[in-house]
């Protein structure tokens, strides 16, 4: 098979952009006055006035069917000009330049599962975001000749990304990282406003919309199937278009999708995945599974149906990824993954306690109900591979020599960050994942695809915790410090974002400093302010959840799950907010605090990091990846 070109679309849509209005030039300085006999200064001469305001400048793109005249396999038609009667509108007579963008003459579509991608509308329109993207960047770069010098740096961008690094921080919604920056500064002896995450210094930021084909309000499997493959898709599904039938086995074939780690392992870079939440989840599935339900993370989670129609489980195409895409394309010869780190044993252990690893908690630690230990069969097929379960495991790893690295730190989550420390046989934090990772995979004079999440941010916030959500984003910007120092800019694209948000709010008028985690005090105050109900508050809330605890130092936000809901105002006087067993006053009362359908934040930095700007679909940052790397075409090259 051969993976079709990118630039084969279905474009069906025009749309116009409008720029700032320019101010007209400043009129010009009078003619200083001549020195008077005496020696006294002439007087300076009056300033000229300024020039009126300039016409809007417009851009309108407009699709190109096949046949067209100017671009026979179709293509697009950017008509540019003054706004001169001010209507908003690029009028016919108004136009002073036309280009023309067109598609290969090759007309040949396939049916692999890129062609799935690109004849996708999802697809196609977050690919045409980055062309509005590269026109704003022209734009906003001065004179014509600017322009033209700028837009053939443009196009010498695409490609030179060496390694892509995507973080995702699980429920890491603004308000989560405004609320960590204060934190952060805080615990550093500062007021906390001041401050900046790691991330916060990146030179390109926008924001990202949230919401999946089916849901308002988002999970991860659609968003990160969005982030991965550039397809918006439905909640639930994992590395499938919409077309999919959740929990509908027989529905996949033919609707999976490539995901930009896929294409990175075909053009023969080295390839990681990292996570805080067990291996098998939403989130770090979505780079490499595909799959009717994000719940079939081992056979015993399957409908008997499923499997004998021959869908496997998540755990299965994890150790079976390099086999699986080597089956998609006649000829292919990859290496497989050379870094998975994260939670989740119990799907890759048969439900037999002799197979307990040394930190179970369980009295048996595996799930799988197929007898099969897929630690073992990873092991069996790499040889030369490092299976590590613990901190004296991973602590051992030479990364010079080590040629690829499997480590499953924890039976279901790895513990909170706050909670790490409370770990049966200790386990690596994602900062030290994260470095671990790199040193491994820029092994490859190729470069290297690396995601990683951090997945317990959005379980503390289901918890109701906002300290343990605040700690664990905390720790994921000190993951993305260490990337940036052991990578380069210049051949190194970093985004960090989210796949989603949570009904989370910084509330009340607290005073410069005040505690983020405390009762809110007014500017001039030094008592925690009332409410009308005569009760002081917190500045951080939940909308919806679990409610109030006062558990003390209890530092595994889980524990909330061991008691009733207890959801509405309490009496908070002599409540130590700020201690990490806190948790939240709530509204509405709900087993489990909720997504919110809100914007994330997108922060980039390295070559393509400038395409992140503005409002975008989500899945507009899988085409940022592709283009800084050139996903797509060094793949093809290698599939041809």
């Amino acid at each position: 098979m051969k993976i079709a070109n990118l630039s084969k679309l279905a474009l069906a849509f025009s749309l116009t952009l409008t720029l700032a209005a320019c101010d007209g030039d400043d009129g010009a300085m009078g003619t200083p006055g001549t020195q008077g006999p005496a020696g006294a200064a002439g007087t300076d001469g009056s300033n000229g006035t300024d020039g009126a305001g300039g016409l809007n400048s417009l851009i309108k793109q407009t699709a190109l069917a096949v046949g067209n005249e100017h671009c026979r396999n179709s293509g697009l038609q950017l008509d540019s000009g003054l706004d001169t009667n001010v209507n908003g509108e690029l009028d016919a007579t108004e136009v002073t330049q036309t280009e023309y963008v067109c598609s290969p003459n090759n007309t040949n579509v396939n049916t692999s599962e890129l062609a799935s991608n690109i004849i996708n509308p999802w697809y196609a329109d977050a690919d045409l975001e980055i062309t509005a993207a590269k026109t704003t960047w022209l734009q906003a770069t001065g004179s014509s000749a600017a322009k033209d010098a700028q837009a053939q740096k443009v196009a010498g961008i695409k490609g030179r990304a060496k390694n892509v690094i995507l973080f995702v921080g699980d429920g890491m919604g603004i308000s989560t990282v405004t609320a960590a920056r204060i934190l952060e500064g805080q615990l550093q002896g500062n007021m906390g406003e001041e401050n900046q995450l790691s991330f916060d210094r990146f030179p390109f930021a926008g924001l990202a919309k949230t919401y999946n084909v089916d849901a308002q309000t988002p999970d991860s499997a659609g968003t990160m199937t969005a982030m991965m493959s550039g397809v918006k898709t439905d909640v639930g599904v994992i590395g499938v278009n919409e077309n999919i039938v959740r929990g509908d086995c027989s529905t996949v074939d033919g609707n999976e999708l490539i995901t930009a780690i896929e294409l990175a392992e075909i053009a023969g870079k080295s390839t990681g995945i990292i996570s805080t939440a067990r291996i098998t989840h939403a989130t770090p599935a979505a780079t490499y599974a595909k799959s009717a339900d994000r719940n079939w993370e081992d056979v015993s989670d399957m409908p008997a149906a499923a499997v004998t129609a021959g869908c496997k489980d998540i755990a299965d195409q994890l150790v079976n990824f390099e086999s699986n895409l080597e089956a998609r394309f006649n000829g292919l010869d990859v290496d497989g993954l050379e870094v998975v780190m994260g939670g989740g044993r119990r799907h890759f252990l048969p439900k037999d306690a002799a197979f307990n690893s040394t930190d179970a908690v369980s009295a048996v630690e595996g799930d799988r109900t197929d007898s099969r230990d897929l630690t073992s069969e990873w092991q069996a097929a790499y040889p030369n591979g490092t299976y590590v379960m613990d901190q004296t495991g991973f602590d051992a790893i030479n990364t010079e020599t080590t040629e690829r690295v499997f480590g499953l730190f924890n039976e279901s989550h790895m513990q909170y960050e706050a909670d790490r420390g409370n770990d049966v046989a200790g386990e690596p934090s994602l900062t030290d994942m994260t470095a671990k990772a790199i040193q491994v995979l820029d092994n490859n004079q190729e470069g290297f695809f690396l995601m990683v999440e951090s997945g317990r941010i959005d379980h503390a916030h289901h918890a109701g915790s906002a300290a343990g959500a605040l700690s664990d984003t905390v720790e994921l910007s000190k993951a993305v410090a260490r990337a940036v120092q052991l990578t380069n800019a210049e051949d190194t694209l970093i985004i960090v974002t989210a796949d989603h948000g949570h009904v989370f709010t910084i509330a009340g008028y607290p005073k410069r400093g005040n505690p983020i985690l405390g009762k809110v005090v007014n500017v001039g105050a030094d008592e925690p302010a009332l409410a009308a109900d005569g009760m002081p508050y917190t500045t951080l809330g939940y909308t919806n959840g679990l409610g109030f605890r006062d558990l003390g130092e209890e530092t595994d936000a889980d524990a909330t799950y061991n008691s009733a809901i207890d959801a509405g105002r309490k009496d908070l006087t002599s409540v130590d907010t700020t201690s990490a067993g806190f948790h939240q006053e709530t509204l509405v009362p709900l087993s489990s605090e909720s997504h919110s359908g809100e914007d994330v934040g997108v922060y980039a930095q390295g070559p393509g990091a400038f395409l992140v700007n503005g409002t975008n679909e989500q899945s507009m940052i899988f085409h940022v990846m592709d283009y800084a790397a050139d996903l797509v075409n060094l793949a093809q090259a290698k599939v041809e």
